[in-house]
Protein backbone atom coordinates (compact mmCIF):
# COMPACT_ATOMS: atom_id res chain seq x y z
CA UNK A 1 0.00 0.00 0.00
CA UNK A 2 1.48 3.36 -0.54
CA UNK A 3 -0.40 6.94 -0.68
CA UNK A 4 1.26 8.49 -3.23
CA UNK A 5 -1.05 7.70 -6.63
CA UNK A 6 -3.99 9.20 -4.05
CA UNK A 7 -4.96 12.41 -5.88
CA UNK A 8 -8.06 12.41 -4.15
CA UNK A 9 -9.68 11.19 -0.68
CA UNK A 10 -12.77 10.91 1.15
CA UNK A 11 -12.48 11.24 4.87
CA UNK A 12 -15.68 9.74 6.89
CA UNK A 13 -15.57 10.59 10.72
CA UNK A 14 -18.61 9.29 13.10
CA UNK A 15 -20.39 10.87 15.86
CA UNK A 16 -18.32 9.28 18.56
CA UNK A 17 -15.49 11.10 17.49
CA UNK A 18 -17.27 14.25 17.00
CA UNK A 19 -19.67 14.58 19.94
CA UNK A 20 -18.01 11.56 22.40
CA UNK A 21 -20.64 12.91 25.20
CA UNK A 22 -23.49 14.02 23.29
CA UNK A 23 -22.38 17.49 25.12
CA UNK A 24 -21.57 19.76 22.00
CA UNK A 25 -18.83 19.49 19.71
CA UNK A 26 -15.50 18.45 21.27
CA UNK A 27 -12.06 18.97 19.10
CA UNK A 28 -10.06 16.00 21.22
CA UNK A 29 -10.25 13.56 18.53
CA UNK A 30 -10.54 16.00 15.95
CA UNK A 31 -7.04 17.43 16.13
CA UNK A 32 -5.21 14.47 15.05
CA UNK A 33 -7.49 14.02 11.82
CA UNK A 34 -7.62 18.01 10.76
CA UNK A 35 -4.00 17.77 10.87
CA UNK A 36 -3.92 14.45 8.42
CA UNK A 37 -6.15 16.54 6.33
CA UNK A 38 -4.11 19.63 6.09
CA UNK A 39 -0.77 17.35 5.18
CA UNK A 40 -2.88 15.40 2.67
CA UNK A 41 -3.52 19.10 1.22
CA UNK A 42 0.00 20.01 1.38
CA UNK A 43 0.95 17.08 -0.54
CA UNK A 44 -2.03 18.04 -3.52
CA UNK A 45 -3.63 15.46 -2.63
CA UNK A 46 -7.76 16.63 -3.02
CA UNK A 47 -10.05 15.99 0.35
CA UNK A 48 -13.47 15.68 0.54
CA UNK A 49 -14.30 14.85 4.55
CA UNK A 50 -18.04 12.75 5.36
CA UNK A 51 -19.00 14.31 8.97
CA UNK A 52 -21.52 12.46 11.10
CA UNK A 53 -22.54 14.10 14.83
CA UNK A 54 -24.85 16.49 13.87
CA UNK A 55 -27.69 14.68 16.49
CA UNK A 56 -25.04 13.92 18.69
CA UNK A 57 -23.66 17.32 18.93
CA UNK A 58 -26.73 18.57 19.56
CA UNK A 59 -28.47 16.49 21.63
CA UNK A 60 -28.00 18.67 24.75
CA UNK A 61 -29.36 21.67 23.51
CA UNK A 62 -32.87 20.30 23.82
CA UNK A 63 -31.97 18.99 27.77
CA UNK A 64 -31.68 15.69 28.89
CA UNK A 65 -33.53 13.52 27.04
CA UNK A 66 -33.17 9.84 27.42
CA UNK A 67 -34.87 8.36 24.13
CA UNK A 68 -35.95 11.70 22.10
CA UNK A 69 -38.53 11.36 19.11
CA UNK A 70 -38.12 11.54 15.83
CA UNK A 71 -38.53 15.44 15.37
CA UNK A 72 -36.52 16.25 19.01
CA UNK A 73 -33.63 14.60 16.78
CA UNK A 74 -34.27 16.02 13.91
CA UNK A 75 -34.36 19.60 16.00
CA UNK A 76 -31.01 18.27 17.46
CA UNK A 77 -29.39 17.59 14.09
CA UNK A 78 -30.62 21.40 12.78
CA UNK A 79 -28.59 22.53 15.98
CA UNK A 80 -25.93 20.18 16.09
CA UNK A 81 -24.91 20.80 12.47
CA UNK A 82 -23.96 24.07 12.99
CA UNK A 83 -21.90 23.10 15.97
CA UNK A 84 -19.93 20.92 13.93
CA UNK A 85 -19.30 22.92 10.92
CA UNK A 86 -17.81 26.11 13.26
CA UNK A 87 -15.55 23.67 15.29
CA UNK A 88 -14.15 22.04 11.94
CA UNK A 89 -13.61 25.51 10.61
CA UNK A 90 -11.89 26.37 13.64
CA UNK A 91 -9.02 23.69 13.75
CA UNK A 92 -8.76 24.32 9.84
CA UNK A 93 -6.88 27.54 8.58
CA UNK A 94 -8.56 26.67 4.96
CA UNK A 95 -11.87 27.30 3.54
CA UNK A 96 -14.54 24.53 3.77
CA UNK A 97 -18.11 24.51 2.43
CA UNK A 98 -21.48 22.64 3.85
CA UNK A 99 -23.35 19.84 1.44
CA UNK A 100 -26.33 18.16 2.89
CA UNK A 101 -27.69 15.71 1.17
CA UNK A 102 -30.22 12.56 1.41
CA UNK A 103 -30.69 9.52 -0.89
CA UNK A 104 -33.27 11.34 -2.24
CA UNK A 105 -30.47 13.41 -3.89
CA UNK A 106 -28.42 10.55 -4.61
CA UNK A 107 -30.91 8.37 -6.45
CA UNK A 108 -32.45 10.72 -8.50
CA UNK A 109 -29.76 11.01 -11.42
CA UNK A 110 -30.03 14.59 -12.29
CA UNK A 111 -29.59 15.79 -8.88
CA UNK A 112 -26.53 13.29 -8.24
CA UNK A 113 -24.70 14.73 -11.27
CA UNK A 114 -25.67 17.76 -9.59
CA UNK A 115 -23.95 16.55 -6.64
CA UNK A 116 -20.87 15.58 -8.36
CA UNK A 117 -20.16 18.56 -10.06
CA UNK A 118 -20.65 21.03 -6.85
CA UNK A 119 -17.90 18.78 -5.17
CA UNK A 120 -15.55 18.83 -8.53
CA UNK A 121 -16.17 22.57 -8.39
CA UNK A 122 -15.56 23.13 -4.53
CA UNK A 123 -11.96 20.88 -4.82
CA UNK A 124 -10.82 22.73 -7.97
CA UNK A 125 -11.24 26.22 -6.25
CA UNK A 126 -9.39 24.62 -3.11
CA UNK A 127 -12.59 24.46 -0.84
CA UNK A 128 -12.85 21.77 1.91
CA UNK A 129 -16.34 19.60 1.16
CA UNK A 130 -17.67 18.35 4.11
CA UNK A 131 -20.41 16.33 3.46
CA UNK A 132 -23.25 14.99 6.03
CA UNK A 133 -26.96 13.47 5.40
CA UNK A 134 -29.59 16.06 5.75
CA UNK A 135 -30.59 14.70 9.18
CA UNK A 136 -32.98 17.79 9.86
CA UNK A 137 -35.33 17.62 6.96
CA UNK A 138 -34.58 13.32 5.57
CA UNK A 139 -37.60 11.12 6.16
CA UNK A 140 -37.31 6.82 6.75
CA UNK A 141 -38.17 6.82 2.65
CA UNK A 142 -34.83 9.30 1.83
CA UNK A 143 -32.23 8.16 4.16
CA UNK A 144 -29.24 6.69 3.31
CA UNK A 145 -29.17 5.41 7.32
CA UNK A 146 -25.54 5.90 7.78
CA UNK A 147 -22.80 7.82 6.90
CA UNK A 148 -20.34 4.64 6.00
CA UNK A 149 -22.39 3.82 3.42
CA UNK A 150 -23.27 7.79 2.52
CA UNK A 151 -18.97 7.85 2.26
CA UNK A 152 -18.92 5.71 -0.19
CA UNK A 153 -21.56 7.19 -1.91
CA UNK A 154 -20.18 10.43 -2.20
CA UNK A 155 -16.60 8.77 -2.81
CA UNK A 156 -17.62 7.27 -6.07
CA UNK A 157 -19.66 10.50 -7.10
CA UNK A 158 -16.21 12.50 -6.51
CA UNK A 159 -14.29 9.68 -8.71
CA UNK A 160 -11.83 9.83 -5.43
CA UNK A 161 -8.73 7.39 -5.45
CA UNK A 162 -9.55 6.07 -1.90
CA UNK A 163 -11.99 6.32 0.90
CA UNK A 164 -10.61 6.38 4.57
CA UNK A 165 -12.69 5.26 7.30
CA UNK A 166 -12.48 5.62 10.38
CA UNK A 167 -13.77 3.52 13.07
CA UNK A 168 -13.08 3.10 17.19
CA UNK A 169 -11.17 0.31 16.68
CA UNK A 170 -7.77 -0.23 14.54
CA UNK A 171 -10.06 -2.26 11.91
CA UNK A 172 -11.59 -5.79 10.63
CA UNK A 173 -10.83 -8.47 13.61
CA UNK A 174 -11.55 -11.71 12.57
CA UNK A 175 -14.31 -11.13 15.97
CA UNK A 176 -15.28 -8.04 17.67
CA UNK A 177 -11.96 -7.34 20.07
CA UNK A 178 -14.13 -5.71 22.69
CA UNK A 179 -15.51 -8.99 23.63
CA UNK A 180 -12.66 -11.48 22.64
CA UNK A 181 -9.32 -11.09 23.43
CA UNK A 182 -7.88 -13.93 20.75
CA UNK A 183 -9.30 -11.73 17.92
CA UNK A 184 -6.97 -10.89 14.99
CA UNK A 185 -6.52 -8.04 12.90
CA UNK A 186 -6.94 -8.60 9.29
CA UNK A 187 -4.47 -6.44 7.75
CA UNK A 188 -6.16 -6.83 3.70
CA UNK A 189 -9.51 -8.07 2.15
CA UNK A 190 -8.84 -9.11 -1.49
CA UNK A 191 -12.90 -10.13 -1.46
CA UNK A 192 -15.60 -9.17 0.24
CA UNK A 193 -18.07 -12.40 0.64
CA UNK A 194 -20.19 -14.12 3.34
CA UNK A 195 -17.40 -15.18 5.45
CA UNK A 196 -16.43 -11.24 6.00
CA UNK A 197 -19.59 -9.74 6.74
CA UNK A 198 -19.88 -12.93 9.60
CA UNK A 199 -16.70 -11.33 11.30
CA UNK A 200 -19.02 -7.80 11.35
CA UNK A 201 -21.12 -7.26 14.81
CA UNK A 202 -23.53 -4.30 15.61
CA UNK A 203 -22.82 -0.30 16.49
CA UNK A 204 -20.08 -0.51 19.15
CA UNK A 205 -20.97 3.02 20.01
CA UNK A 206 -24.03 4.97 21.67
CA UNK A 207 -24.12 7.67 19.71
CA UNK A 208 -23.43 6.04 16.45
CA UNK A 209 -25.74 4.74 13.68
CA UNK A 210 -22.95 2.27 12.41
CA UNK A 211 -20.77 -0.79 12.93
CA UNK A 212 -18.35 -2.52 11.03
CA UNK A 213 -21.18 -4.28 9.03
CA UNK A 214 -21.97 -0.42 7.15
CA UNK A 215 -18.12 -0.35 7.14
CA UNK A 216 -17.80 -3.49 5.03
CA UNK A 217 -20.82 -2.02 2.91
CA UNK A 218 -19.22 1.00 2.17
CA UNK A 219 -16.02 -0.71 0.75
CA UNK A 220 -17.87 -3.30 -0.82
CA UNK A 221 -19.44 -0.29 -2.72
CA UNK A 222 -16.18 1.55 -2.70
CA UNK A 223 -13.95 -0.96 -3.99
CA UNK A 224 -16.51 -1.75 -6.72
CA UNK A 225 -15.68 1.70 -8.07
CA UNK A 226 -11.60 1.05 -8.21
CA UNK A 227 -11.50 3.16 -5.07
CA UNK A 228 -8.64 1.44 -2.08
CA UNK A 229 -11.02 1.72 1.16
CA UNK A 230 -9.18 1.36 4.66
CA UNK A 231 -10.80 1.29 7.91
CA UNK A 232 -8.75 2.81 10.90
CA UNK A 233 -8.85 3.53 14.08
CA UNK A 234 -9.98 7.02 14.46
CA UNK A 235 -8.76 7.20 18.02
CA UNK A 236 -5.63 6.95 17.64
CA UNK A 237 -3.19 9.93 15.92
CA UNK A 238 -0.30 7.55 15.25
CA UNK A 239 -2.69 5.85 12.62
CA UNK A 240 -2.70 8.81 10.38
CA UNK A 241 0.91 9.47 10.91
CA UNK A 242 1.45 6.08 9.26
CA UNK A 243 -1.09 6.45 6.38
CA UNK A 244 0.98 9.60 5.35
CA UNK A 245 4.18 7.45 5.43
CA UNK A 246 2.34 4.96 3.01
CA UNK A 247 1.86 2.13 5.93
CA UNK A 248 -1.52 -0.15 6.24
CA UNK A 249 -2.18 0.87 10.15
CA UNK A 250 -5.62 -0.59 9.93
CA UNK A 251 -7.32 -2.83 6.90
CA UNK A 252 -7.78 -2.27 3.44
CA UNK A 253 -9.69 -3.55 1.13
CA UNK A 254 -8.54 -3.69 -2.72
CA UNK A 255 -10.30 -2.33 -5.65
CA UNK A 256 -11.47 -4.12 -8.56
CA UNK A 257 -9.48 -4.40 -11.23
CA UNK A 258 -11.80 -3.63 -13.66
CA UNK A 259 -14.01 -1.41 -11.85
CA UNK A 260 -17.97 -0.55 -12.54
CA UNK A 261 -18.71 1.83 -15.33
CA UNK A 262 -20.03 5.12 -13.42
CA UNK A 263 -23.68 4.70 -14.19
CA UNK A 264 -23.64 0.74 -13.62
CA UNK A 265 -22.12 1.65 -10.18
CA UNK A 266 -24.89 4.55 -9.54
CA UNK A 267 -27.50 2.62 -10.70
CA UNK A 268 -26.40 -0.58 -8.71
CA UNK A 269 -25.25 1.13 -5.31
CA UNK A 270 -26.73 4.44 -5.27
CA UNK A 271 -30.16 4.60 -6.80
CA UNK A 272 -32.95 2.84 -4.73
CA UNK A 273 -35.56 0.70 -6.76
CA UNK A 274 -38.83 2.27 -6.08
CA UNK A 275 -40.68 -1.28 -7.24
CA UNK A 276 -40.36 -4.45 -9.50
CA UNK A 277 -41.16 -6.63 -12.27
CA UNK A 278 -41.42 -9.78 -12.13
CA UNK A 279 -40.75 -12.40 -15.16
CA UNK A 280 -40.93 -16.07 -15.39
CA UNK A 281 -38.72 -18.30 -14.05
CA UNK A 282 -37.26 -19.24 -16.90
CA UNK A 283 -36.28 -16.15 -18.55
CA UNK A 284 -33.35 -15.90 -20.13
CA UNK A 285 -33.00 -13.18 -22.11
CA UNK A 286 -30.17 -10.47 -22.09
CA UNK A 287 -31.85 -7.32 -20.35
CA UNK A 288 -28.58 -5.18 -21.64
CA UNK A 289 -28.77 -6.36 -25.23
CA UNK A 290 -31.21 -4.03 -27.13
CA UNK A 291 -31.93 -7.06 -29.39
CA UNK A 292 -33.55 -8.94 -26.82
CA UNK A 293 -35.45 -6.24 -25.19
CA UNK A 294 -38.27 -7.00 -21.60
CA UNK A 295 -41.89 -6.91 -23.12
CA UNK A 296 -44.78 -7.17 -21.03
CA UNK A 297 -45.15 -10.98 -22.60
CA UNK A 298 -42.24 -11.09 -20.39
CA UNK A 299 -43.97 -9.67 -17.29
CA UNK A 300 -45.73 -11.93 -14.89
CA UNK A 301 -46.23 -9.53 -12.38
CA UNK A 302 -46.18 -5.78 -11.38
CA UNK A 303 -45.06 -4.43 -7.49
CA UNK A 304 -45.09 -0.83 -5.82
CA UNK A 305 -45.88 1.96 -7.45
CA UNK A 306 -43.33 4.02 -9.69
CA UNK A 307 -42.96 6.66 -12.36
CA UNK A 308 -41.24 6.78 -15.88
CA UNK A 309 -37.64 7.62 -14.92
CA UNK A 310 -37.75 5.96 -11.73
CA UNK A 311 -35.28 2.58 -10.93
CA UNK A 312 -36.73 -0.47 -11.10
CA UNK A 313 -36.06 -4.16 -10.01
CA UNK A 314 -36.25 -7.01 -12.50
CA UNK A 315 -36.08 -10.23 -10.91
CA UNK A 316 -37.76 -13.87 -11.36
CA UNK A 317 -40.73 -15.26 -9.75
CA UNK A 318 -38.15 -17.71 -7.34
CA UNK A 319 -36.74 -14.13 -6.27
CA UNK A 320 -33.34 -14.07 -8.39
CA UNK A 321 -32.48 -10.84 -8.77
CA UNK A 322 -31.66 -10.14 -12.63
CA UNK A 323 -31.22 -6.55 -13.00
CA UNK A 324 -32.00 -2.88 -11.94
CA UNK A 325 -32.74 -0.20 -14.65
CA UNK A 326 -34.09 2.97 -15.49
CA UNK A 327 -38.03 2.54 -16.34
CA UNK A 328 -39.93 3.84 -19.28
CA UNK A 329 -43.06 2.92 -18.11
CA UNK A 330 -45.16 3.78 -15.25
CA UNK A 331 -46.59 0.94 -12.85
CA UNK A 332 -49.93 2.10 -13.17
CA UNK A 333 -48.89 1.45 -17.45
CA UNK A 334 -46.95 -1.89 -17.11
CA UNK A 335 -49.44 -3.31 -15.15
CA UNK A 336 -52.32 -2.46 -17.73
CA UNK A 337 -51.27 -3.21 -20.90
CA UNK A 338 -49.16 -6.90 -18.95
CA UNK A 339 -53.29 -7.36 -18.09
CA UNK A 340 -54.50 -7.27 -21.57
CA UNK A 341 -55.80 -10.34 -22.70
CA UNK A 342 -55.39 -9.01 -26.39
CA UNK A 343 -51.69 -8.93 -26.85
CA UNK A 344 -52.29 -7.12 -30.10
CA UNK A 345 -53.46 -4.29 -28.15
CA UNK A 346 -50.16 -4.50 -25.70
CA UNK A 347 -47.82 -4.29 -29.02
CA UNK A 348 -49.10 -1.59 -30.06
CA UNK A 349 -48.27 0.13 -26.76
CA UNK A 350 -45.28 -1.09 -26.81
CA UNK A 351 -43.97 0.42 -30.62
CA UNK A 352 -45.19 3.50 -30.20
CA UNK A 353 -43.93 4.13 -26.59
CA UNK A 354 -40.64 2.13 -26.55
CA UNK A 355 -39.19 -0.56 -24.65
CA UNK A 356 -40.00 -1.06 -20.85
CA UNK A 357 -36.71 -0.47 -19.96
CA UNK A 358 -33.95 2.12 -20.45
CA UNK A 359 -30.88 0.23 -22.04
CA UNK A 360 -29.08 3.34 -21.08
CA UNK A 361 -29.27 3.08 -17.35
CA UNK A 362 -29.24 -0.47 -16.76
CA UNK A 363 -27.31 -3.34 -14.19
CA UNK A 364 -27.19 -6.42 -14.29
CA UNK A 365 -27.33 -8.21 -10.82
CA UNK A 366 -26.73 -11.74 -12.26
Amino acid sequence: MANIHWKRIVVKVGSALIAPHKQGCSSHYLLGIAQFIANCRAKGVQVVLVSSGSVAAGWHRLGDLKQPTVSQKKAMAAAGQADMMATWDKLFDFPSAQLLVTHGDLRDRERYISIKNTLFSLLDHGLLPIVNENDAVTTDTLRVGDNDNLSAMVAAAADADALIICSDVNGLYTKNPQMHDDAKLIKQVNEINDAIYAMAGGATSEVGTGGMRTKIEAAEKAIAHGIETVIINGFDPDAFNRLLKGQNPGTLFTPFDQPMQEHVHWMTHTSQAQGEVIVENNFDAALDDQETQLTSDDVVAVKGNFSVGDTILVRKGDGTKLAKAQANYSSCLLNFIAKQPDRTFAHDVEQQTGPILSDENIAILE
